[in-house]
Formats: structure tokens, sequence, C-alpha cells
């Protein structure tokens, strides 16, 4: 259990320091880009292996092409809330909200049944948003947006990887679709600034690449070993680390509020994953 333990908490830090560096990135639309660009040559060599020694693995085709398009507007909304709002509101709004969306379109989309716990977290999430974005509104819209559009993409994924004979390999996939999806856009609407910035910036793009396949693979490898709720709750923690971050690093103010509406948040995720 505490191997698992250190995985999660590891995979925690690894995506809340990805998007730290995005957002510190002067243009975060081009860092996000330069990232998925990288990770999908990452994914799809791990991929081409997989397929040469083990006959190929299966994918729901359909939900991973759909998946990897619906990531292009996160990408482009994410890096809008990374641009005008503090890290310490819009991370922990996005994910959270996200997870929450994720659980409402289950019940819409996926027939899944919330459970009264279940219920009991996304109200109590809904309150750690309202401490996070009271007197933020402004900032906080793009954050929402992003949400919105994370439960979209879980709910798709949560589709194709029940279908899906292998789901590690089907997650990896998705890193190959939205590189595509993610890269085609960028390089036909800013082709000579991302041509630029991948030169420049590589290293940064690199980091932010292996921190994303690598904290998905450290979940993988801890649900492996502990309850996928625990894990769960854990990975989830990266909202703690971003609001932090945002008052250690990015100097922040109002640091006591969105600590505090992040724990809420955390709390929220925490009965959610526990009542499913």
């Amino acid at each position: 259990m505490l191997t698992a333990t250190l995985m999660a908490l590891g995979a925690a830090c690894l995506h809340a320091g990805w998007n730290l560096a995005v957002k510190r990135n002067v243009d975060s639309g081009l860092a996000l880009s330069g990232q998925f660009f990288i990770a999908m040559f990452v994914a799809s060599g791990v991929l081409v292996t997989w397929a040469i020694v083990g006959n190929g693995p299966s994918f729901a085709w359909q939900y991973t092409l759909l998946s990897g398009i619906t990531h292009l507007p996160y990408t482009m909304l994410l890096a809008r809330a990374y641009g005008t709002g503090d890290f310490s509101v819009a991370y922990p709004i996005a994910r959270g909200g996200g997870a929450v969306g994720a659980a409402v379109l289950g019940v819409l989309l996926l027939d899944d049944v919330l459970s009264p716990l279940t219920v009991a977290g996304i109200v109590i999430a809904a309150t750690g948003f309202f401490l996070l974005s009271r007197g933020s509104l402004r900032q906080m819209r793009f954050a929402l947006a992003t949400a919105v559009i994370i439960g979209m993409y879980t709910a798709i994924d949560a589709t194709g990887v029940r279908q899906s004979a292998d789901p590690a390999a089907y997650a990896l996939s998705i890193f190959v679709t939205t590189g595509l999806s993610v890269s085609a856009w960028t390089f036909a609407t800013r082709r000579r600034e991302a041509v630029s910035a991948m030169r420049q910036q590589w290293p940064q793009f690199t980091f932010a690449a292996v921190g994303t396949l690598g904290s998905y693979c450290l979940v993988l490898l801890a649900m492996r070993r502990a309850p996928v709720g625990y894990v769960a709750v854990l990975r989830e923690s990266s909202v703690l680390i971003a609001a932090f971050a945002g008052w250690k690093l990015l100097g922040e103010a109002d640091h006591r509020r969105r600590i505090s509406g992040a724990v809420v948040v955390l709390v929220g995720l925490a009965a959610l994953v526990a009542g499913g």
C-alpha cells in the first residue's frame, strides 16, 4: 500500500507540475501544443512496440478519435484559463469541475447511478468552487468551460475504455489522437510561431510531455496495488499542490481562502469516489 500511495502522490505532483510549467510559459497555447506533439510521438512508439510484440492491442477507435478531437477545445480553453486567471483558481476548478461533470454525464449518457454519498460529494465540491471563485468570476469562466470539456472527454473515454480489449493501450492511443488534432490546428493557424517555439523551448515541452505520460502511468501502476478509489482521491490531491504552488511559486494573493477552497473540493472529490 505504501508503494501505491507514493505512486499516486507522485502522479499528483507530476500533473500539477506540468500544468504549472504551462502556466508559467509566456504562451500557454503553444506550450500545450508542444507538449502533446512530443507526447504523441512517445505514445506512438510505445503502441507500435506493443503491436509488434503482442500482435496488436484492440481499440475502440471511434472513441479514441472523438476523444482526440474533444481535447482540442480543452487545450484552447485551458490555455485561456491560465492566460487570464490565477493558477490556484484555474487548476482546481478545471480538475475538480471536470470530475463532477464526468459523474453527471455518466448518469445522463452511460446509465451510471449516483449514490447519496456521490451526490453529497458533488454538493461539497460545488461549495469549494464557490470559495475559489468568490471575487474571481471573470478569471474562472475559462476554467469552468475547461471543466465542462474535461467532463465530456472523460465520459467519452469511459465509454471507449469499457469497449476496448486493452484499457492501457486505449489510454495511450488518446495521446496519439490528441497530439494529431492539437498539432494540426496549431501548425495550421500559427505555424511559424509553433516551429520557433519547438526549437527554443523543446526542453520545457519535453518535461510537460513526460509529466503527463508519467502521471498517467503512475496512476495505472498504483491501481494495480491499491483500490481504485484510494488512488483516485490521492491523485486529485494535485488541487492542493496547485493552490500551494500558486501562492509560493507564483506569488498569487488570497492564499488562505484558495487553499481552503481546494481542500473543500478535494473532500468533495473523495466523497464522489467513495460513493461510486
